[in-house]
């Protein structure tokens, strides 16, 4: 593992436009609970599963009504505001400010990476944390409505300041599209990066797991000289991709990702910081 650990640093010290794509394993480790794990909210509960399947259809049934049960209703994901970054967050967020890593993009809706001190996230999911207006995507703070307060007087759903459209949660249900600004942003972080670090996600939740395979599907032209002294260019991969999970993924048994480096987010993600540091140090 040590020697895959310099490689990491090696190649994002290397890198030139360099981005991270991070999932569900970093938010277990700050003690938020995951979906289909073993003991996921919806392994133990599948009447939960069930009713997030309905819930956007519900949404645009009936606007009011879904935000009435949402507001009366507990998170299955416990109090994301108390949640706290972990060390794979806090060591990501050193890479942004080392210049090394420019975007994360993130399947989770903790606002996590933002609290660590990450200046640009994408949030491919949303965050639970966020309001977003359907009609104009503008996103606005829970704190800037008062949702109790529309509720006692029969006022939902909020509408937007803005445009007056409907206001829902910042995350994405199920059924819902891929905000289309998150959706374009993203497209075109993996197609300007050279390299991908891939954090804590399982890989199998489309389209976000396709991000990876339209980097690794990039190619750039590179020039050698053989034996005989005649000059070739051959096409290799644009995009170094290097996976950060507790186990291989289809990323890695597809051959998407150049190598797995396999552990939890928060002890490895440090220890490649580490090793940037020593290396650039010398």
């Amino acid at each position: 593992m040590d020697q895959l650990i310099e490689k990491a640093a090696r190649n994002l010290i290397d890198s030139e436009y360099a981005i991270a794509l991070s999932g569900a394993g970093m938010s277990t480790e700050s003690g938020i609970p995951d979906f289909r794990g073993p003991s996921g909210v919806w392994t133990t509960n599948p009447e939960a599963e069930r009713r997030a399947y309905r819930g956007y259809e519900k949404f645009v049934e009936d606007p009011k009504g879904w935000w009435e049960e949402r507001l009366s209703s507990p998170s299955l994901l416990g109090d994301l505001e108390k949640a706290m970054p972990n060390p794979g967050h806090y060591a990501l967020a050193e890479l942004g400010q080392m210049g090394i890593l420019k975007c994360v993009i993130t399947q989770n809706v903790d606002g996590l990476h933002e609290k660590a001190g990450f200046n640009k996230v994408l949030e491919y999911h949303g965050s639970v944390l966020k309001l977003r207006c359907v009609s104009c995507a503008s996103r606005f703070g829970r704190g800037e409505f008062d949702l109790e307060k529309l509720m006692r007087e029969n006022k939902l759903p909020p509408h937007c300041p803005k445009c007056g459209g409907i206001i829902k949660s910042d995350s994405v249900a199920f059924g819902e599209p891929i905000p289309v600004d998150v959706a374009h942003r993203s497209l075109e972080e993996a197609w300007k990066c050279d390299l991908m670090l891939i954090c804590g996600t399982s890989a199998v939740v489309y389209p976000f797991a396709s991000l990876p395979r339209i980097a690794g599907e990039r190619k750039t032209e590179r020039e050698s000289k053989t034996e005989t002294g005649i000059y070739m260019v051959q096409e290799v991969p644009a995009v170094t991709i290097i996976e950060v999970n507790a186990g291989p993924t289809p990323l890695t048994t597809d051959s998407v990702s150049d190598y797995l480096i396999q552990g939890k987010t928060g002890e490895i993600l440090p220890r490649i910081v580490e090793a940037v540091k020593r290396i650039t140090s010398r």
